[in-house]
């Protein structure tokens, strides 16, 4: 995991999990970093950026897995 340098992709793919950008340390801009249920410590880069969509198990996830936004429910965009 590292600092967000771009825009998380759970954030287009608008997964239910998605909790949005935490900053582990105040003074440290570089400790901003996407989190959501399932990796509350901060998002696998594969997952948050790269190709991996989280459809199956991934180390550390604690059994939760990519699930879109259901109609009229609310995530980290509000939507």
């Amino acid at each position: 995991m590292g600092a967000i340098i771009a825009k998380p992709n759970c954030w287009d793919r608008e997964c239910k999990h998605f909790r949005g950008l935490k900053m582990f340390d105040p003074d440290d801009p570089w400790s901003l970093v996407p989190v959501c249920k399932a990796f509350p410590d901060g998002i696998p880069d594969d997952i948050a950026y790269g190709d991996n969509l989280h459809f199956t198990p991934y180390p550390g996830d604690r059994g939760i897995r990519y699930e879109p936004v259901q109609k009229g429910g609310k995530n980290a965009k509000g939507n």
